[in-house]
């Protein structure tokens, strides 16, 4: 069946300012789930400028104690890939992640958009629509399932925490 969360949050700072608080915003002690951000492959294109990443996140495995007594899910970490492309010019940084973790059994897609706002060129828009579709786990696919939406939605929640938190410090608040 699958799971969809979508999310949307303006935040009050450039564009400039939330992409690099974005791409330095691993590992930190506001997140104890995120243990390692590790950039594989980094590349600018000379007649573009777009800048694009590949980086992989090492993550602690949520999956609560219960459902990890199925000997797939007794795993330590969970890895994740994104893929991003930054577009100064444009104002817009695309990112593209998946789970490298469960293949076999679930597909977790995000796709998120970082690009100046429409409502002030000083403000930066943020979306992001992240899918959830688990497989081959039997009667478990709605358990996990419902357990991966509530997920998404508090790591979104927690996510967009974060990054204001990491933006008031670098860059105080910005009505002040």
């Amino acid at each position: 069946m699958g799971i969809t969360v979508e999310v949307r949050k303006v935040y009050p700072y450039p564009f400039q300012h939330v992409v690099t608080s974005y791409i330095n915003k691993y590992p930190t002690p506001l997140e104890k789930q995120v243990t390692a951000m590790k950039t594989v492959e980094e590349n600018t294109d000379p007649a573009t400028g777009i800048v694009y990443r590949r980086r992989i996140a090492t993550c602690n495995n949520v999956v609560p104690s219960f459902l990890r007594k199925c000997t797939i899910l007794k795993v330590s970490n969970i890895y994740l890939e994104e893929e991003s492309w930054l577009d100064m010019q444009a104002r817009v940084m695309t990112l593209k992640s998946h789970c490298l973790t469960w293949t076999q059994y679930a597909s977790m897609n995000e796709e998120s958009v970082y690009r100046e706002s429409t409502e002030n060129p000083n403000w930066t828009e943020f979306t992001q629509k992240g899918t959830i579709s688990v497989t081959g786990a039997g009667l478990l696919n709605c358990v996990l399932e419902a357990f991966a939406q509530t997920f998404l939605k508090q790591g979104a929640k927690k996510s967009i925490l974060i990054m204001e938190t990491i933006l008031q410090e670098r860059c105080g608040c910005p009505f002040s």
